[in-house]
């Protein structure tokens, strides 16, 4: 992979970072992420084009860590039938997200 390439992930990771200080809705920037994901899936991308869009922008924008720490502060209250409940319901959700967009995507082009 060519240095440009690296400086483009940074860029990307730093776009993607510096919008999700305006989003503090982690449920609401994964199913914007998985969407994007969807999408340019069936684009037909360069290798490192999707370098660039998966794991410079989408990975640093939709976080896992966001994720896995609502999950905790959700555990940590001891509250287990909740905490299954939205485990599985952000899963599903942003699942069917990145269908929707790959779906859109498809009928776009």
């Amino acid at each position: 992979m060519k240095i440009n390439n690296f400086i483009y992930i940074l860029l990307a990771a730093y776009l993607a970072t510096f919008l999700r200080l305006f989003i503090d809705n982690n449920f609401f920037i994964s199913i914007i992420g998985s969407f994007l994901v969807g999408f340019f899936i069936n684009k037909g991308l360069s290798y490192s084009m999707e370098k660039v869009l998966f794991s410079g922008f989408c990975a640093c924008f939709t976080s896992f860590s966001g994720f896995i720490y609502f999950l905790y502060k959700i555990l940590n209250q001891g509250d287990w039938i909740k905490f299954i409940i939205f485990f599985n319901l952000i899963i599903i959700v942003n699942l069917f997200t990145m269908f929707v967009g790959f779906w859109i995507s498809r009928k776009i082009t």
